[in-house]
């Protein structure tokens, strides 16, 4: 176990789709294809396979497939975060070992799915997760997504006292006297440890302190995902202000239908995915066009990439 935080910089991490077959089988040729897309298009980094890439109705398996896939069809060219969470904290804790020894750069973990956990165990599921990966481990804040499990400041000060590979956390919270009080502390907390944005609403996270965005929405506009970004960067927050409210009016296009709203939008722009996997259902052909419709009212969209 190394002793110091590494100093993993994930800057703009772009969260790609798991492209399906008409079978349901994963299509891996295609994934290549998408990664590739997402190099090419401004990523930093790159997390996988995150809840945008329906991690959640995958196999133990096919995520590690996955897993191995990205890092070998990468080849360097970026780092690769391995999303790691699971319900039980031994089934967490061998995916991160897993990513370790196929050669990720991070790892990042969700609080337990189902449960709803005291902090006492909150703190031991994500140190056997962090001491099973011997790698940076960014704690994922999703309150919403998680029945309302919160990470808090006092348990980040814990688990940095017990885990030296404890990163930082990408927060999906929005809640600014969290992030404050996170960011107060974070010089006390570990070396290099970071705020990352959880979403493209970047402009309110980098003022209090925030250094990285992921960007699941980067699949269907990466050019205006990373424009927001380095304005963001360079602390040009009044000038970034006009492309988050594009950003934030296709988040809230795509939110209403989750998963299976992201994957058409993404075909929308040329790049079929594929349908999502069963429990999820593809949108009818009336939310689909309603989709459009809305898409087509955002004016930045208009110079993003079509096709592949």
């Amino acid at each position: 176990m190394q002793t110091n935080a590494p100093a993993l910089a994930p800057g703009l991490v772009h969260t790609p789709a798991t492209p399906f077959s008409h079978e349901g089988a994963i299509d891996f040729e295609l994934y290549g294809r998408l990664i590739d897309f997402h190099i090419e298009n401004g990523a930093q980094s790159l997390a996988l396979p995150m809840h945008a890439g329906e991690s959640v109705s995958l196999r133990d398996d096919e995520r590690r497939r996955l897993v191995e896939f990205a890092i070998a069809h990468v080849k360097g060219r970026r780092p690769v975060i391995a999303h790691v969470s699971e319900a039980g904290t031994s089934m967490a804790a061998a995916l991160a070992r897993h990513a370790r020894e196929a050669g990720a750069a991070a790892v990042v973990a969700t609080t337990p799915y189902y449960w709803t956990p005291s902090a006492a165990m909150v703190i031991e599921h994500f140190s056997q997760i962090g001491a099973a990966a011997e790698l940076p481990l960014f704690v994922y804040n999703a309150p919403e997504e998680m029945q309302g499990t919160r990470v808090t400041a006092e348990l980040c000060r814990t688990l940095t006292a017990k885990l030296p590979n404890f990163a930082g956390v990408v927060d999906l919270s929005l809640d600014w006297q969290f992030m404050i009080e996170l960011m107060t502390d974070a010089a006390q907390l570990s070396p290099g440890f970071q705020l990352i944005s959880g979403t493209e609403l970047m402009v309110s996270s980098v003022a209090i302190g925030a250094t990285g965005m992921f960007a699941p929405l980067a699949g269907i506009a990466p050019l205006l995902v990373d424009k927001l970004y380095t304005l963001c960067a360079g602390q040009k927050l009044f000038e970034a202000r006009h492309l988050q409210e594009q950003l934030a009016a296709l988040r809230q296009a795509v939110k209403a239908g989750g998963v299976a709203a992201l994957k058409a939008a993404i075909g929308a722009m040329g790049r079929d995915c594929g349908a999502p996997r069963p429990p999820l259902l593809p949108l009818d052909p009336a939310r689909y066009q309603r989709l459009v419709s809305e898409m087509d009212a955002i004016a930045s969209l208009r110079a993003e990439p079509r096709g592949w």
